[in-house]
Formats: C-alpha cells, structure tokens, sequence
C-alpha cells in the first residue's frame, strides 16, 4: 500500500487520479500542475482529491513511487537471467531507457521533477530515488574496471546519460535500445583502454 495515500474507498478512482496526475505533472510540470487540474481530468470536485491525498506533495510521492517501481520492476525483470556482469548492466540501460523513453508518464515524472523543487517532501523523494539506484550499484559492483575508478561517479554519470537523453530523443529516430547499447558500449571501451591510476 502507497504510504502517500490517506484514504481509500473500495469503488477508488485511485488509479485514474494517478494516471491524471502522472501526465500532467509530464505535460505542465510539477508546479505549473493544480489539485484543481488534476481533479478535473478525473472528474470530480477539487476537494474530492483531498480525500484520496492530504496534499498536492502527497499526491507526487504517489506518482513518484509508482514510477520507481515500473522503472525498478523493467529492470529486474530485463536482468533476471543474466549472469555476465556486462550484460546484466546493458540489459539493465536498455530496459531502464525504454520505460523512460516509451511507456511511462511515471518514469518522466522521477527523471523531471527534482527534489529541491519540493522541499516538503524532498527526502521521500531522494530515498526512493536511492532506492532504485542501489540496482545499478549492485550492477557495477562485479565488474572488473582499472584500478581507481570510482564507482559510484560512474553509476552518476551512466545514469545521467540516459536520464538525458528524454531531452533530445525523437520517435522514428534510433530505438531506445540501441541508445542504451551505444551508451554502454561507448563506456566498456574508454574504460578497457584506461591505464590503471591511484584512486
């Protein structure tokens, strides 16, 4: 059970508040967002939200966790039967890119809205963003990388890359996949080809 949400009634219309709230919160942009818009495009009256939410801040924490856990849920699944530790890793981008890239409001909801631009509830936020980020360092954990390189600045910057790449990437171009591959491709190479330097 959501931890974000204060009430819910069995005939719930949680699921499409939810959804409303996702591809707004995408299309407009956390604050640009209202109780007011949401709860029209569930149909229902501005306080009727309030009785699912205590807050606009709780109504994101809910929208938050739900894209952590589409986007932790593709992952999991894309490197459950994987043992090479290189290809868990690139299993992992290219499932994490596709979610984030094809299939999910949610995903855009955790990559777009930092934070800082809630102060109220900024730590619930980081944690499930830290939370699904453990994936990745369990990930780069067994590869076998030069000497000094630090690990947790790499897991930073792949991430970054493909967070990033919502911001230029357009449909009928290259499919999420083969970014994701080139990405980490790109990365195996430069680091095979690193001399060993002191941490």
């Amino acid at each position: 059970m959501r931890a974000a949400i204060r009430a819910q009634r069995s005939d719930s219309r949680l699921p499409l508040i939810l959804d409303e709230a996702a591809r707004l919160f995408r299309e407009k942009g956390y604050h640009a967002t209202s109780a007011r818009d949401i709860a029209a495009a569930v149909g229902m009256l501005p306080g009727s939200l309030y009785c699912h939410f205590a807050s606009k801040e709780e109504l994101l924490v809910a929208v938050y966790e739900e894209g952590v856990r589409r986007i932790g849920e593709a992952v999991k699944a894309a490197i459950g039967r994987k043992s090479d530790p290189w290809r868990r890793l690139e299993a992992a981008c290219v499932a994490h890119l596709d979610v984030l890239l094809n299939s999910s409001d949610y995903a855009q909801v955790v990559v777009r809205v930092r934070p800082s631009d809630v102060p109220k509830v900024a730590g619930r936020l980081i944690g499930l963003r830290d939370g699904y980020e453990r994936l990745f360092s369990d990930l780069l954990a067994p590869l076998r990388l030069p000497p000094g390189t630090d690990r947790r600045y790499l897991r930073l910057m792949l991430l970054g890359a493909l967070n990033w790449s919502q911001n230029w990437f357009r449909p009928g171009g290259d499919p999420p996949g083969r970014i994701a591959r080139q990405f980490l491709d790109l990365l195996r190479r430069s680091l095979e080809r690193l001399p060993a330097r002191p941490a």
